[in-house]
């Protein structure tokens, strides 16, 4: 009886297993299947690779390539004369990624990653993991680390407080004044406001980041006569002042109520100041200026004869490219690269050199919005004005930097197919067999066109969607009424002189430093050509030597043989 009992007892549990071990087989199969069934929502595509790419003699031979051009490559360790800084507002590593495929292929370069040396930049706030535009761009223009949401102002003070003491300690100056106490030429573009986090951080002190005008100042409850908006610190302070070109967006923080601009739009102050006409009538007594806001202004301005130009293109932001492509404006607004050129040829005339910052703003405020298309477009131009910009300049005398002041959430994701479209569907779940797209984001306004409202737990068929629209919003997972930065360390390209400096990684306020040791200026100026001239007097001083010792011995032998 025992022994009938057991062979059945074994005989269910076998069976059972039998039955777990052929379950996990079939889901096995079916998330094979519903990966493979992906071709029901992802348009088909062409073959994206080219056939020698199936040979590994083709791997091994390009990899002998990059090998032999980097033993080829000379360090430069010149002073830069030049120095021309971009930034990519939000250009984390993996747009860069999926801005190669929207530029055709996943084996494409953008300019900059042309470029010999690579870095990481850590980015993080004294206050925060994740950081904002405003603690980093004071850590990459003023070499200081300080908290969120602040700009030059030292982290041992609270953010908006109007009535913190002013002094050396607190206050932050960076690279635009090293440069200037050498007598370099200055200046910055960007295509959001001129006042925005980013640009503001190369001129502006102020406990936060959002007191661009004076209705802001004094909303906050602060003494407009002590705490200076930052539009005005653009026009007033001494190392804006003396910036050559300062060009972006803003208009409205700089005209009154009562001011129209060119394009129509009312200006934004209370205090009845016109901060155009103060530019204007200042430096009218510093040398020949001009104020433009349009492109035609701004493609007949004469370098030759324009010592000092401002120009702000739009009430608020720039517009994006593609909006711009859109709305036929190309009359209106410059690109990135046009205003670059501009910059760079009124900054030429500097005997002494020059410094220039460059932010592509709009890849960020893209991001922000989870509009991925508008993002990849706005890195395609950014890379466009880089290209631009070292084709304007010798990689001998000027050093161009490019990075990040922070990430974004967008993830680069899934198993899609080469060649298939970045910005489009790429793949279909496993789990609830609907379909999802290649870039997607961990939060933001894109929640609305992931979940049915009525029941969050339940995911949209994203299948109908036309994501050949530029304003297409994509997944997101948190719901969020603007998408978050995000905390990973950031590239740093680097071409011309003492570029090899900028390799490793390094915290984000090392940045100004590497490139002020690069241009010979600030704390790390030294007296180049004296040393100069003491190596040849030191050399000249060895040769007279190794002459001397010769003459010396012969006359001694001759000497002796004359000897009687």
């Amino acid at each position: 009886m025992i022994h009938w009992k057991v062979a059945l007892l074994c005989t269910l549990v076998v069976a059972s297993s039998a039955r777990q071990i052929v379950q996990k087989s079939e889901e096995g199969h079916e998330r094979e299947h519903y990966h493979r069934s992906s071709n029901l929502h992802v348009k088909p595509v062409k073959q994206a690779f080219t056939e020698v790419e199936l040979e590994s003699k083709y791997w091994n031979d390009a990899a002998q390539e990059s090998l032999e051009a980097k033993l080829k490559k000379e360090e430069v360790s010149k002073v830069a004369k030049n120095i021309i800084f971009f930034i990519g507002d939000g250009m984390s590593p993996q747009t860069v990624a999926a801005t190669r495929m929207y530029l055709g292929n996943e084996n494409e370069q953008l300019s900059f990653e042309k470029f010999p040396y690579l870095g990481q930049a850590k980015t993080y706030c004294v206050n925060r993991q994740v950081a904002d535009s405003a603690c980093t761009g004071t850590a990459y223009l003023s070499g200081v680390k300080i908290n969120y949401g602040m700009l030059n102002v030292a982290a041992s003070v609270p953010r908006y407080d109007c009535d913190y003491e002013k002094t050396n300690e607190t206050e932050i100056f960076g690279i635009m004044k090293w440069a200037q106490d050498v007598g370099k030429a200055t200046g910055i573009v960007t295509n959001t406001r001129i006042t925005h986090a980013s640009p503001a951080a190369s001129y502006a002190q102020s406990a936060t980041r959002g007191w661009e005008y004076d209705v802001e100042v004094r909303a906050a409850g602060c003494d407009q006569e002590k705490t200076m908006d930052i539009a005005q610190q653009l026009v007033r302070n001494e190392v804006s002042k003396n910036f050559k070109v300062a060009m972006g967006g803003g208009r409205r923080y700089f005209l009154p109520r009562d001011v129209n601009d060119g394009e129509g739009a009312r200006g934004y102050r209370e205090d009845g100041k016109n901060l155009v006409e103060e530019w204007l009538e200042t430096h009218k007594e510093m040398g020949e200026s001009e104020f433009v806001w349009n492109r035609e202004q701004l493609l007949v301005v004469d370098p030759k004869k324009t010592e000092y130009l401002l120009g702000l293109f739009e009430a608020s932001h720039m517009k994006f490219n593609l909006v711009v492509e859109e709305q036929n404006a190309q009359d209106m607004e410059p690109t990135l690269a046009e205003m670059v050129e501009a910059a760079v040829k009124v900054l030429q005339e500097s005997e002494e050199g020059f410094v220039l910052f460059v932010e592509g703003g709009l890849i960020d405020l893209a991001h922000h919005d989870t509009t991925a298309r508008m993002a990849l477009d706005e890195t395609a131009e950014y890379s466009k004005a880089i290209e631009h910009a070292r084709k304007l300049t010798s990689e001998d005398d000027t050093l161009i930097v490019v990075s990040s002041d922070h990430s974004h959430t967008m993830t680069y994701n899934g198993y899609p197919t080469r060649g298939n479209d970045i910005l489009g569907i790429g793949d279909v779940s496993d789990r609830d067999r609907l379909p999802y797209t290649t870039l997607s984001y961990a939060n933001g306004p894109g929640y609305g066109v992931t979940y049915n409202v009525a029941n969050v737990a339940e995911r949209l068929d994203i299948s109908e969607y036309d994501f050949t629209r530029y304003n297409q919003r994509y997944l997101a997972t948190v719901p969020l009424g603007s998408e978050t930065h995000g905390g990973e360390d950031v590239n740093v390209y680097a071409s011309g002189p003492f570029a090899h400096l900028f390799v490793g990684n390094y915290e984000q306020s090392t940045l100004p430093h590497l490139m002020a040791y690069a241009g010979n200026f600030g704390e790390f100026y030294r007296e180049i050509e004296e040393d100069k001239d003491k190596e040849d007097d030191d050399d000249d001083a060895g040769s007279s030597l190794v002459v001397s010792v010769p003459v010396v011995l012969i006359a001694v032998i001759v000497g002796l043989l004359m000897r009687p």
